[in-house]
């Protein structure tokens, strides 16, 4: 079972908020006496507000672009935390068309570390292995309530090794899409998903 990842300290607005009072107070009056400077001030405000935001998104746009290389090669994973895996695999749906993936492992996930909609509208519910040894049918078996307990309508159980006879018999019988190595590698090379992804 993983932990939640902590989630970083949220910036303080309190600064910013009386800035912006001091801003409302003694602005007015002196733009009312100087019309041309105020006009000046503001166009450059606004021209440097938008270059920086222009900016800012051109700098997340690249940096996503090379997450994203760095993403497709599946050896990666091998040095990762098992928090680290799922925002791996969650970032893998996004860039296979998934909507509102969201990273919901922890304590007390009930076998559901990611959850996401396919581009058809289903429910996908992911539970990642981050593990050398490979996964046994009471794995599989530990993940077969996700159909009532999660009402998913499509289960992925994506590892990053290989999975046992037996957990591939009881994930047949009971309808859970196992991703192997193999299998994980190739769709993170291609961005191409297990058909039930796609639909």
């Amino acid at each position: 079972m993983t932990t939640r990842p902590r989630k970083s300290r949220k910036p303080d607005w309190k600064p910013g908020l009386a800035v912006a009072v001091a801003a409302v107070i003694v602005l007015p009056p002196f733009f009312r006496s100087h019309p041309v400077l105020s006009v000046t001030v503001t166009t450059l405000v606004v021209l440097g507000a938008t270059t920086w935001f222009a900016l800012r998104l051109r700098a997340g746009r690249i940096e996503a672009e090379r997450q994203a290389g760095r993403d497709r090669a599946i050896e990666v994973t091998d040095g990762m935390t098992g928090p680290e895996f799922e925002q791996w695999t969650a970032r893998l749906l996004r860039r296979s068309g998934c909507r509102d993936v969201e990273v919901v492992g922890g304590t007390g996930d009930a076998g559901a570390d990611v959850v996401a909609w396919t581009p058809g509208g289903k429910r996908v519910v992911v539970q990642c292995k981050r593990h050398v040894r490979k996964i046994t049918s009471p794995d599989v078996q530990r993940f077969g309530g996700v159909f009532h307990y999660h009402r998913a309508d499509v289960a992925l159980l994506i590892a990053t090794t290989t999975f046992t006879e037996p957990a591939q018999r009881i994930a047949a019988g009971v309808g859970i899409l196992l991703v192997d190595r193999t299998a994980l590698a190739e769709w993170a090379r291609t961005n191409v998903p297990p058909l039930p992804l796609s639909r």
